[in-house]
């Protein structure tokens, strides 16, 4: 199994306050990879790391491209978008204003570019790409059963169909990597049952590395294949769901003294 994303002693610092400290990690191609750990422990700070929201104060974040090992240090979080990494967010950042379809439609024009000529003067080549666009679209919201919600604002969505556009958006950037931040935050025991569903698609149709982050402690052990617990920062623990749940410090730290 080669490693496609490598993470050696990061740091980041906010004034005194060390949020990730020396953590070393690294995702492999297709794997699915939970991080768990209490709240305040750097989970989303370590994402925004990865993923280029914030600049990490040390240590050095590498990305397997196709041409070989790319440094991710000080790139653009779009930059970073474009070689293959998307990710969803705590709170739903959809664009609630337009339709379910629009949603996605925005997420792939990243991998078509027209030329300037084309798109002024709409050449026939101009709505070949469109028309492609939108028929990719429609296919990958049949895949998980949202093409009747097509013309639907985002914001009328149930909160659970919410989440899901929001991964399926994430999808449509056609990422390597697809980090996954609190997704069943908020959801109830069934809507939390759909979405371990639809990762579990994700994987098998997709073929990608994911990464979650959650609280959702049957979710993370009936998904994830590897396990890393953050604790004040610091990367307390790795390794199998069955190795993590017999693990003294994780149990002390954040499972609890009797699980």
């Amino acid at each position: 199994m080669s490693t496609l994303l490598k993470v050696e002693d990061l740091v980041k610092n906010f004034g005194g306050l060390t949020a990730v400290s020396d953590v070393t990690m690294q995702l492999n191609d297709d794997e699915l990879v939970a991080l768990i750990g209490p709240n305040g422990a750097g989970k989303t700070t370590l994402f925004n790391l990865l993923t280029g929201v914030i600049v990490p104060s040390s240590g050095s974040i590498t990305f397997r491209g196709p041409n070989g090992t790319i440094p991710l240090n000080g790139k653009k979080a779009y930059k970073i978008a474009n070689l293959g990494m998307a990710r969803t967010f705590q709170n739903i950042r959809l664009f609630k204003e337009l339709s379910v379809l629009d949603n996605v439609l925005i997420a792939m024009t990243a991998h078509y570019k027209e030329g300037f000529v084309q798109s002024v003067f709409r050449l026939p080549k101009f709505y070949r790409t469109e028309a492609q666009i939108r028929q990719e679209a429609i296919e990958l919201l049949k895949i998980f059963d949202l093409q009747d919600d097509v013309d639907k604002l985002a914001k009328n969505l149930p909160y659970g169909i919410q989440r899901r556009l929001e991964i399926v958006r994430g999808l449509a950037m056609k990422p390597k990597v697809l980090f996954l931040d609190e997704p069943a935050a908020g959801m109830n025991p069934e809507e939390t049952a759909d979405l371990t569903r639809l990762i579990r698609q994700i994987q098998r149709e997709f073929h990608i590395t994911v990464l979650l982050i959650e609280h959702d402690m049957s979710l993370v052990m009936n998904l994830a294949e590897r396990i890393y617990v953050l604790d004040h920062g610091s990367l307390l623990a790795e390794g199998t769901p069955a190795q993590i749940q017999q693990n003294p410090a994780v149990i002390k730290a954040y499972l609890g003294e009797e699980a």
